[in-house]
């Protein structure tokens, strides 16, 4: 289960990040996050810019929805998802990961 949390703008999403990976995708579930791989190397932010590109795709969003708010340097990261509410952000995981 992933822990999404309510935020005053949406809600956090727990994401573990796998860079250098040999294509994009959302993986699965992993300790409470939504695994997430990224061909970009981890330099200079290249990854965590892939990472918000493959949320917002397997999400259905815009650019401006989704928000890195911490783990810039780490695997371990949490995403803003504005505009949805937790309840449509669980059922919208529930779809990719089903």
């Amino acid at each position: 289960m992933i822990a999404v949390t309510p935020h005053a703008e949406g809600c956090v999403l727990p994401v573990r990040a796998q860079p250098g990976a040999r294509k994009n995708g959302v993986q699965g579930e992993q300790a409470g996050s939504l695994k997430v791989a990224v061909t970009a190397p981890p330099d200079q932010g290249r990854a965590n810019q892939a990472l918000v590109e493959v949320l917002r795709d397997a999400l259905g969003l815009k650019r401006s929805q989704v928000e890195l708010l911490s783990g810039a340097m780490s695997r371990e990261k949490r995403f803003l998802i504005r505009g949805l509410s937790k309840v449509e952000l669980e059922s919208r995981l529930a779809g990719l990961l089903s």
